[in-house]
């Protein structure tokens, strides 16, 4: 989880007229704070660790955490009565999957589950497929498979087009929110990194949403490298910035499903 977190912390002082074009930026600024990305990362795993369910779960912390950075559909929703899904196909979705990646046994379990946690909110076909492309990629490199492999996969079962790279994306890449127009270059992020550090980076550096570009490309980034990939430094400064509510949900998911890449 510590890899969806320090993702968006990083990417978070990177958006708007902030945003940035290049890979050499400074990592940790003033401005470095967690945002909704990390608020319902924690939710989806506060739900699994306890009876499932994703709308009572998302909605305690998202009206623990209102000004975190929500959307003003998503905001809306929070606070409603009944919560209906509003078929959204943003990024919100895959943003927030990173945990059930790392909690069930088989592939099939994690698609499920990946579209549950979706479609109480984001039910709309794209906003379910974002949120089941992340988890599967994270599964996938969670249990050794190659970046080769992951990158076939994802194309074969999602059909998002990963045939380019950070270098090609970037030049005309803007600020998108939609599943469909980001989730496939967070993944490529991590698919042309060399590190998990890199990996960040590049997705920080594509200019668009950058806190959920960083999120998505470091939960994948952590599985596939391992938690001891994290440079110590990005995790104490994670560790200072994060509201100790919010920490020790992560803990006890990492105490439950560690974090660790499973041998090749």
């Amino acid at each position: 989880m510590w890899g969806s977190i320090i993702g968006d912390m990083v990417g978070s002082a990177y958006e708007g007229f902030f945003k940035t074009k290049e890979t050499d930026f400074p990592a940790w600024t003033s401005d470095s704070r967690f945002t909704d990305d990390s608020v319902l990362t924690v939710a989806t795993a506060e739900a699994i660790l306890t009876d499932g369910d994703y709308v009572a779960s998302y909605q305690k912390w998202g009206r623990l955490f209102s000004r975190a950075g929500f959307s003003r559909s998503f905001r809306e929703w929070i606070f409603s009565r009944d919560a209906p899904p509003y078929n959204a196909c943003t990024n919100g979705s895959a943003m927030r999957v990173g945990p059930i990646g790392w909690a069930f046994g088989t592939l099939e379990e994690t698609l499920a589950e990946a579209e549950r946690s979706a479609a109480c909110s984001h039910n709309h076909p794209e906003g379910i497929k974002g949120a089941q492309a992340v988890a599967a990629a994270i599964f996938w490199a969670r249990n050794g498979e190659s970046k080769d492999f992951i990158r076939r996969s994802v194309e074969e079962t999602f059909g998002y087009d990963m045939s380019r790279t950070c270098d090609e994306i970037r030049p005309d890449y803007a600020f998108e929110c939609s599943c469909q127009k980001s989730v496939p270059e967070a993944l490529t992020a991590f698919l042309n990194a060399s590190d998990f550090d890199e990996a960040i980076r590049l997705a920080v550096s594509l200019g668009g949403d950058a806190d959920t570009l960083a999120c998505v490309a470091g939960s994948v980034a952590e599985a596939f490298w391992g938690a001891e990939s994290i440079p110590n430094d990005w995790r104490q400064n994670a560790l200072e910035r994060l509201d100790e509510r919010l920490a020790a949900v992560v803990d006890a998911f990492e105490a439950k499903f560690p974090t660790r890449r499973s041998a090749t």
